[in-house]
């Protein structure tokens, strides 16, 4: 298992290793994985709330009308779609892959899901962004809270995934902890846990990127 320590050493590296940008650099995480076979219908798709919150948070969009919409605005959603905006996205692919590609997260009131799969299902489920249902008189503030410090982790027909963990201005150690959050909630979904991660990588944006092989053997 990858600790924590070994960690922070790959995410200074990476920092090291990157020339100096005129932007801002993300530090992204690769994990590549062994033993696992593909062919089989081996997938991950979970939504992992990272201790440490980053700059760019993720975008929320939250599908409900009446008062749950009104909720959602005073609880800055990053965008509101009613009932009647989403019966017209229905009839507008062109526009409702703009909106499903630009939203990391989707919620929606729990009596708009049917209309919801109706008319975006079949763009929505194979990004994998199918919304988190939201029950009535939910604390909304608290749903939005933690998507927007999440990530979504996607592996389908792979051996590998990537995935943000920090940015470059952020401290070594929160940006560790972000990423061993996510290596344990991998590991989770993995045949054999820990033994089937082949090797974990951090880089910056523009960066070569720094590598742990054979975690475990």
């Amino acid at each position: 298992m990858v600790t924590e320590s070994q960690l922070v050493e790959l995410i200074k590296q990476a920092k090291e290793n990157g020339k100096e940008r005129k932007f801002k650099q993300s530090l992204e995480m690769i994990m590549v994985f062994k033993d696992v076979d593909v062919k089989k219908g081996f997938a991950i798709n979970e939504t992992i709330q990272l201790p440490q919150k980053m700059g760019d948070a993720a975008q929320v969009c939250i599908i409900a009308s009446g008062d749950m919409g009104v909720k959602a605005k005073n609880a800055n959603a990053d965008r509101i779609i009613n009932e009647d905006e989403l019966t017209k996205l229905g009839a507008n692919k062109r526009e409702s892959r703009k909106v499903i590609n630009k939203y990391d997260f989707f919620l929606a009131d729990t009596k708009l899901m049917p209309t919801v799969g109706k008319v975006l299902g079949q763009l929505l489920g194979p990004r994998g962004k199918m919304p988190t249902p939201v029950p009535f008189n939910a604390p909304i503030e608290s749903f939005l809270e933690r998507f927007k410090s999440s990530v979504r982790i996607r592996v389908k027909n792979s051996l590998s995934l990537s995935c943000k963990i920090g940015e470059e201005d952020m401290d070594e150690q929160h940006i560790a902890a972000n990423a061993n959050t996510i290596t344990n909630a991998v590991e989770k979904k993995l045949p054999n846990g820990d033994k089937n991660i082949k090797k974990i990588m951090i880089k910056t944006t523009m960066g070569k990127a720094v590598k742990l092989e054979q975690v475990k053997k």
